[in-house]
């Protein structure tokens, strides 16, 4: 029985988890949306509130508390100055985690964190809908020229072969007298 342990362990040593929860609230802050696992993003809410409501203390100490986890100086000033100020009226509850649904390879049920009011601009990741928009045009063209590659390589072959002097011709399925009707 699991009494009194707290937190998930993601598959990952105490020294990577703490890394990837790093990581990730490092990129929440300067995104302000994530997309990621839902596990992973239930357990980074509780890591990236802890850090905002040391934000919202402003002092130097709070500031090198934060500076131990986010190793970014540009994102530890933006959540100094900017998110500390948007969520000083707020007590708690900063993100929002909403469940996107299964991933396509492995089945793990994904979701997207974000920061509550966030502004979020170009620089974040698209909507899931137009990922899939993004995903399937490539395929399209890819199959496309695959097409196109297979209908020049008989011209090609006819080309080169008339270059020779020899005849091509298509190759025939045998003869025997078998209609195909069995």
């Amino acid at each position: 029985m699991r009494h009194r342990i707290a937190g998930r362990r993601l598959s990952r040593t105490s020294e990577h988890r703490l890394a990837l929860m790093r990581n990730m609230s490092t990129s929440l802050f300067d995104k302000e949306r994530i997309r990621t696992t839902l596990q992973k993003a239930k357990e980074l809410r509780s890591f990236a509130e802890k850090l905002i409501t040391l934000s919202k203390k402003e002092s130097l100490h709070a500031r090198r508390l934060v500076l131990r986890h986010v190793h970014d100086k540009v994102v530890v000033s933006k959540l100094f100055d900017t998110l500390s100020a948007r969520y000083s009226q707020r007590p708690g509850g900063y993100t929002r985690i909403i469940k996107l649904g299964p991933r396509r390879g492995d089945n793990a049920e994904m979701a997207i964190i974000e920061l509550v009011d966030a502004e979020i601009g170009a620089s974040s990741e698209p909507a899931p809908e137009a990922e899939t928009g993004k995903k399937a045009a490539p395929a399209k063209a890819k199959k496309a020229a695959a097409a196109k590659a297979k209908k020049a390589a008989p011209a090609k072959a006819k080309k080169a072969a008339s270059a020779k002097g020899k005849k091509v011709t298509k190759a025939k399925k045998s003869d025997t007298g078998d209609s195909g009707k069995g």
